[in-house]
């Protein structure tokens, strides 16, 4: 059988100089554990210990990770190649703490392949926003502005939920936003008529009796007048969704994906549709254009009649 008192010690010792001497955060740390009790899993199944460990073996893990002879559920591809890293990071470890070689120095994770955003049709997106104003009138107005903010800006939806009112202002002839995003990197983001009714409705019918006389300098509110929570405005976006009929799966970032899909498909120029989103690099922009490809091949393959 696999060494596993001494696996576990070892794998232990991993963990708490992750914590203690690089201090990453317990979530972290916490997927470190999940992941390599899969790998010891494996050593155990297989009858193998940490000095069999090599590329072949690890080859061979990844094909277990993936479905082959495994009763459980393939992980996804992003998932195994997490836990690639960390058995690598293990085996690092090792190798430093006692001086010796490591058998993974040069093993590499797999490519992760790129996967197109998913985009809603201009027309599920209005079904999504007339499907908010269902319901409470107070709450209605909030769940509208809610869905119209994230569409109108492409922001996370860490970004929306941690606005405050003084963050919406004029700016020249229109309205604007400004969100904190991604290392406490501003941005400001002009909104549309649509959206700027739907925050002027929502600030003067509904935001003060979200309050309740309470002080808080957040925009969107829960019924409680604290800050809505991340849980919740996802769960206002699946419900509206639901009600809309909308087949596929929608979640707040579908709106950030279709913000930046249908500006492209109107012809903004991606560097502008960057500077929006609040990526550090163009390239991360870039995967959208694979998006707005796709479509105008699926249209000149349907249309065109020599395509075939």
């Amino acid at each position: 059988m696999a060494d596993k008192l001494g696996s576990t010690s070892v794998i232990n010792d991993f963990l708490s100089y992750s914590s203690v001497e690089k201090g990453l955060a317990k979530n972290t740390i916490a997927a470190y554990r999940l992941d390599l009790r899969k790998f010891q899993e494996y050593l155990e199944l297989t009858d193998r210990n940490f000095g069999d460990v090599s590329s072949v073996f690890m080859d061979e893990f990844l094909g277990w990770l993936r479905g082959a002879g495994n009763e459980h559920e393939p992980g996804s591809e992003s998932s195994n190649s997490r836990i690639v890293v960390t058995v690598r990071n293990l085996f690092k470890f090792i190798a430093i703490s006692n001086r010796t070689v490591n058998p993974l120095q040069d093993y590499s994770p797999p490519a992760i392949p790129a996967r197109l955003p998913k985009a809603l049709s201009v027309n599920e997106v209005l079904l999504l926003i007339e499907s908010a104003k269902f319901g409470d009138d107070k709450l209605a107005l909030r769940n509208c502005a809610l869905i119209e903010i994230l569409y109108a800006t492409g922001a996370r939806i860490s970004e929306v939920t941690s606005l405050k009112v003084k963050d919406v202002s004029q700016m020249q002839e229109t309205l604007a936003i400004k969100l904190l995003g991604k290392g406490s990197k501003e941005r400001v983001v002009p909104i549309g008529n649509f959206a700027r009714i739907s925050i002027e409705q929502y600030l003067l019918r509904s935001r003060a009796t979200l309050l309740g006389g309470r002080g808080s300098d957040g925009l969107l509110l829960n019924s409680r007048g604290n800050n809505l929570s991340r849980q919740s405005a996802w769960a206002i976006v699946a419900e509206a969704a639901e009600r809309a009929e909308i087949s596929t799966h929608v979640t707040p970032h579908s709106l950030r994906h279709s913000f930046a899909t249908h500006l492209l498909d109107g012809g903004a120029d991606i560097r502008v549709v960057q500077e929006l989103l609040g990526h550090s690099s163009v390239t991360t922009t870039q995967i959208y254009t694979l998006v707005t490809i796709d479509k105008l091949r699926e249209s000149y393959a349907s249309s065109h009649p020599r395509a075939k």
